[in-house]
């Protein structure tokens, strides 16, 4: 174990000591996971700005609450982050028997990817999953788990030719979207809205791109855009709230073609 490693592990451990923060030793592995989860996006954001200096601060984050969560388990016996670091290593090198000498025909990132669930699927037969997509988590974001999911039939051919046929798909949706609000059925809308969401996430996966990704960039520049539309009317002398839709959609449209144009 690096040196930085065990001091980080050996600090912990004295925060969470009868002597230690009383903010500290009072977490719980559950009060801490709005925590972890708040890291992991945080450390995602940096990476996705290219920002070194964040994304080094944001991984030892990720880290520290690893380190956290590990050590309140062994406080009460349950396991070690030694006992955590030993497992996951052990999973790698049984994992990828192309590196580590066991037999293997893998030879490209695919075949390897068929590999990892082939192996992972034996090592879940001893551990009660029954079906190919049991494994998969619920506590991921929407978008994440559905393009993981499909991502994941997808390895056993249970996809799409060609990206024509995923179009028709959202088509399909988007018209059954459309019959389901003229019906009035609340339900029928809710789950044909759904469908929708998920055939655009097939959409996302069969460009090669990450849904996920792709709706925070445009959240993004929704915002961006709507700050600018709010700095033109404070010029303005006025405030949001004051404008009605067709003075608002007006100062956006002008922002958005000024924008279009200096991109040219």
């Amino acid at each position: 174990m690096s040196e930085a490693f065990a001091k980080l592990r050996d600090t912990v451990a004295r925060l969470r000591a009868p002597d230690g923060c009383p903010w500290d030793r009072e977490q719980t592995n559950e009060s801490l996971v709005p925590g972890l989860l708040e890291e992991a996006y945080e450390a995602a954001a940096a990476i996705r700005s290219h920002d070194d200096a964040n994304l080094r601060e944001e991984l030892g984050d990720v880290v520290l609450l690893a380190v956290m969560h590990a050590q309140i388990a062994s406080e009460a016996g349950r396991f070690t982050i030694e006992n955590s670091l030993s497992e996951v290593t052990e999973k790698l090198i049984r994992r990828h028997p192309h590196v580590f000498g066991g037999a293997s025909d893998a030879r490209d990132s695919g075949a390897v990817v068929r590999q990892w669930d082939a192996i992972k699927r034996e090592e879940k037969k001893d551990g009660g999953a029954t079906h190919y997509l049991g494994d998969q988590p619920h506590a991921l974001p929407a978008l994440m788990r559905a393009q993981k999911i499909q991502s994941k039939a997808a390895r056993v051919k249970f996809d799409w030719n060609n990206i024509a046929d995923v179009i028709a798909k959202v088509d399909e949706e988007l018209a059954e979207t459309k019959e389901a609000m003229a019906s009035g059925d609340p339900e029928h809308v809710a789950e044909e809205i759904g469908d929708l969401l998920y055939a655009v996430v097939n959409l996302a996966r069969k460009s090669n791109l990450d849904a996920e990704t792709l709706l925070q960039a445009a959240t993004d520049k929704f915002v961006r855009r709507f700050n600018a539309m709010e700095d033109e009317v404070r010029s303005q002398g006025r405030v949001l709230g004051d404008l009605d839709l067709e003075e608002l959609d007006a100062i956006w449209n002008a922002h958005k073609a000024a924008r279009a144009s200096k991109t040219r």
